[in-house]
């Protein structure tokens, strides 16, 4: 029997390069017809509602963004037990905390995946609220989609491309979302200067 393979991207959306996992798993439904043992799930930051999912997996890929002291937008890969070790890094967003627990807890349970596989990015830029991916991030969406799918050639699962797709767009994806959000000088990112006042000064 093949492999369960879960490709889970997490993240938020909302706090530019924070959204990098999404992006990648919406880029891959987008563009990719799977094999049907292969699911491909945005998780964003549902934390330990993701458990059922994550235990029905042989084989978990993540795609996020990691603050592993590198480089800014530099790419990293991480296998089996290194992959905790770097989803634990210094970062401060809820999601990441977690999903630690998510993996703690299934592997607490004795059941959930065999095989992990990280794709992770250092990201540039986290506090920008409601901004999107900066464009040295979004720049490596591409190439960390190949490893993804590089590692479910090694698994022998690979994916077709999607002859292309009709219809409007989503309202979350990457361009309309880019499209339609207002400019940083129309809509503070940073708060809201009713609570956060400046120097009455």
């Amino acid at each position: 029997m093949p492999p369960r393979v879960l490709i889970l991207g997490i993240g938020n959306l909302l706090w530019a390069d924070e959204g990098f996992g999404v992006r990648v798993a919406q880029a891959l439904q987008r563009d990719y017809i799977f094999p049907e043992n292969v699911t491909v799930m945005d998780g964003g930051t549902q934390g330990l509602a993701l458990i059922p999912y994550v235990q029905e997996s042989d084989v978990l890929i993540i795609a996020d963004a990691v603050d592993f002291g590198l480089t800014p937008a530099s790419l990293l890969e991480a296998r089996d037990e290194d992959v905790p070790a770097y989803l634990h890094s210094g970062k401060t967003s809820l999601h990441q905390v977690s999903f630690q627990e998510v993996l703690a807890l299934c592997k607490l349970m004795g059941r959930g995946p065999e095989q992990l596989y990280l794709v992770g990015v250092q990201p540039v830029d986290m506090k920008d609220y409601g901004g999107s991916l900066t464009p040295e991030v979004k720049a490596q969406l591409e190439p960390a989609i190949a490893r993804i799918l590089a590692r479910l050639g090694e698994l022998g699962l690979p994916a077709q491309p999607k002859p292309g797709r009709d219809g409007p767009a989503d309202a979350l994806d990457m361009a309309q979302y880019e499209r339609h959000r207002p400019s940083a000088e129309t809509a503070c990112r940073i708060g809201d200067a009713r609570f956060l006042p400046g120097d009455p000064g």
